[in-house]
């Protein structure tokens, strides 16, 4: 709506660009007020548009521009499912676990930034999905479209990667994603540098954008392993349980450390957990088919 709002136009007209994709039929006063938009919008947001451009047989590397020690880049591919924008994480041996235990994990792709309201509303619509308690009147608060969804259960993280055709990550996956394969501490090395995400230290004291803090990107260029929300894990603890991974806007940095395992029953839901997806070579191709 807000997007309308922008460009002048109704919502029901940007629903059906949306639904219609690449083959949408744009007017021309609409895709002039489109470019206008675009020009004006921060670097951060036209680059991020560059990533979402990416051909679906063509990987687009994104370069994160440097902020940092620890900052690193990301080879981003758009995936078909649900149009978000994925990491690539070569297959191969990392450094896992509070003792550096080597571990292999084959190629994957995970999501880039955690699954944002914006995302998970999209879901919401096509598949009549509950939407979470605390949206007035069913709809996500504007300001919030770009931070991560909160108040999803395991059930309901579980449900969107089916949607899109992805999975939720193993605790493998989620780990070597985040620290890299040399048994990194944090994403960006091992320094105790609360400033680098949202934890407790940076008293933000609420969710915030998911693209925020470019100097805490893991090896791979992945966005929030550390602070923000807790996110879901396809790990199983005990029969009901699940892992969490990540700490959130509520808790000190140390319990974000990527080997520090958390868990919770499935239908827990809380103000500071969400979820990201993964996706396997083969579960990209399907959609391709």
């Amino acid at each position: 709506m807000e997007f309308a709002d922008k460009l002048g136009v109704s919502d029901r007209i940007v629903s059906r660009w949306e639904a219609d994709g690449e083959q949408a039929s744009i007017r021309m006063v609409n895709q002039a007020a489109l470019d206008t938009l675009l020009a004006k919008a921060d670097k951060d947001t036209q680059g991020r548009f560059v990533g979402i451009l990416a051909a679906d047989d063509v990987p687009t590397h994104t370069v994160i521009e440097p902020e940092g020690e620890g900052t690193s880049s990301g080879d981003y591919v758009k995936y078909p499912g649900d149009g978000r924008l994925m990491a690539c994480v070569p297959e191969g041996i990392f450094l896992s676990g509070p003792r550096d235990e080597p571990i292999w994990v084959d190629e994957f792709l995970i999501d880039t930034f955690p699954t944002t309201n914006a995302d998970y509303a999209r879901f919401c619509a096509a598949t009549r999905h509950a939407v979470p308690e605390h949206w007035e009147n069913g709809r996500c608060p504007r300001d919030l479209y770009d931070h991560p969804v909160v108040h999803v259960t395991w059930r309901d993280a579980d449900a969107y990667a089916t949607w899109a055709g992805k999975s939720l990550p193993t605790a493998e996956q989620w780990e070597k994603a985040a620290r890299g394969t040399s048994g990194r501490t944090f994403p960006w090395g091992d320094q105790k540098t609360a400033a680098k995400c949202n934890v407790r230290e940076t008293g933000v004291e609420s969710t915030t954008s998911v693209s925020r803090y470019h100097s805490g990107v893991s090896p791979y260029g992945v966005y929030d392993m550390v602070g923000n929300v807790w996110e879901w894990l396809a790990t199983a603890t005990t029969p009901g349980r699940y892992e969490l991974r990540g700490s959130a806007f509520t808790s000190p940095l140390f319990r974000g450390a990527p080997a520090v395992p958390n868990d919770a029953n499935n239908m827990m839901h809380d103000d500071d957990t969400g979820f990201r997806c993964t996706a396997t070579p083969a579960q990209m191709a399907s959609q391709k088919r």
